[in-house]
């Protein structure tokens, strides 16, 4: 019968399902990261794969095309074959149910699986032939791509995407993934790792010093009453104010005054001729791109300053390090308890801690978007400055004011979601 050169052919377009489904779970799992360091190294096939990753949907409409007329045409041969030697009834019925359980298995179960297990391998060794089924399908695509847009549209369904926000979030999740022997060290890493992705979402005046903490020197004292206080302070870079504390003239390093220190009798020195000018910024802008500018300029120390140039603190290099690898303490640093835990499960902080060190250092999740600091939040938070034991609840927060100094909120508990639930 001539009917048995179907089985050859029922064979190759069974093959062909199986191979497109491969494909089709192979460039959607790919992992972008993998083919885009591929590429970089000169990888064509990678280059390909990317670009046919960029228009996903119209990729796996081809894909699902392909997959639907071997199908359609292994199943229709198969009919006809069993229709020959069984009859219309028995051969339909049997042909429909075996074809079922071999596209299932064969077609749908098996390829999956397997690509599923070598995603990046499968797409690139088949991504220029996949390239030319797709140039091949291009204007049939394009009709069915328009259609299916109009549907979703209509659905309400928007096909747009924040691509931005969406490789950001993929890194986040990558990063949460990260895992390796030492648990401690890994905690660590993921911070550094999400702390530099949100550079460029924190700005200066979240981190700076601010003015009331600023440690400066009155330009018009003595220069031996100057390098006294310098030695004193644990700062190596200080500001220098004259006629107002507002009025910034200059940053005198600890190393100029020392290298002029034995020579203040034989040839006396103004102050102003051996410091560094101040840097003034804005304080609206973001972190990375501060970091950029201290790279650039060579600096290490910047004034910030608002909208009417008024003094609002300092920034250092060192502070925008901190936000990446978390608190840098040497000998010299002054050790400032701003955090005290309690035998209660409570927290004793300072109303000057920022909610950034606290949510980094207690694994909490305390809003830091309209406040960069405890006593900022409780004033956002509750429209109003609070007086002394006035307890108030954030979340699953308990925050209870200790302390009050005029308008300015200095002391407050916390007490964290499991030991307020339990109280």
């Amino acid at each position: 019968m001539n009917e048995l050169y179907f089985i050859p052919v029922i064979i190759i377009f069974l093959l062909s399902v199986c191979y497109f489904s491969a494909i089709e779970t192979a460039i959607s799992v790919s992992s972008k990261a993998k083919l885009t360091r591929f590429a970089k190294l000169g990888n064509q096939n990678a280059i390909i794969a990317l670009q046919l990753q960029k228009q996903l949907g119209l990729v796996i409409s081809v894909i699902l095309a392909c997959v639907v007329i071997s199908s359609v045409v292994a199943t229709t041969l198969a009919t006809t074959l069993l229709n020959a030697f069984l009859g219309d009834y028995y051969g339909t019925l049997v042909s429909t149910t075996l074809m079922a359980a071999l596209v299932w298995v064969f077609g749908e179960v098996l390829p999956k699986m397997y690509a599923l297990h070598r995603a990046e391998a499968l797409l690139l060794s088949s991504s220029k032939f996949l390239q030319f089924i797709f140039k091949l399908f291009s204007p049939f695509n394009r009709l069915v791509g328009l259609m299916v847009s109009f549907l979703l549209k209509i659905c309400g369904v928007s096909t747009e995407k924040d691509a931005y926000a969406d490789q950001l979030d993929e890194l986040k999740g990558a990063i949460d993934l990260h895992t390796s022997p030492n648990q401690e060290d890994t905690k660590e890493e993921k911070a550094m790792l999400k702390s530099i992705l949100d550079l460029g979402s924190v700005l200066i005046n979240e981190i700076m010093v601010h003015r009331k903490n600023i440690t400066m020197i009155n330009a018009d004292d003595s220069l031996k009453d100057i390098i006294e206080q310098a030695l004193a302070s644990p700062y190596t870079r200080i500001p220098l104010w004259q006629g107002s504390t507002e009025n910034i003239v200059g940053v005198i390093h600890i190393k100029a005054l020392l290298g002029i220190q034995g020579d203040l009798k034989t040839s006396p020195v103004r102050i102003l001729d051996i410091a560094d000018k101040p840097w003034f910024i804005p304080e609206n802008i973001d972190l990375l791109e501060q970091l950029k500018l201290f790279r650039e300029k060579r600096r290490h120390f910047a004034v910030v300053v608002d909208e009417y140039g008024a003094l609002l603190g300092v920034v250092t290099l060192e502070d925008i390090l901190e936000e990446i690898v978390g608190e840098i303490t040497d000998e010299h640093d002054i050790a400032i308890q701003g955090a005290r835990p309690q035998e209660d499960g409570s927290f004793i902080i300072n109303g000057n801690v920022t909610l950034r060190d606290l949510n980094r250092k207690f694994d909490w999740e305390l809003p830091d978007d309209e406040a960069s600091t405890l006593a900022g939040l409780m004033i956002y938070a509750f429209r109003i400055i609070p007086t002394v034991g006035q307890i108030f609840m954030l979340g699953n927060f308990r925050f209870e004011i200790m302390r009050r100094q005029k308008n300015q909120i200095t002391l407050i508990r916390v007490t964290p979601p499991q030991i307020a639930h339990i109280s």
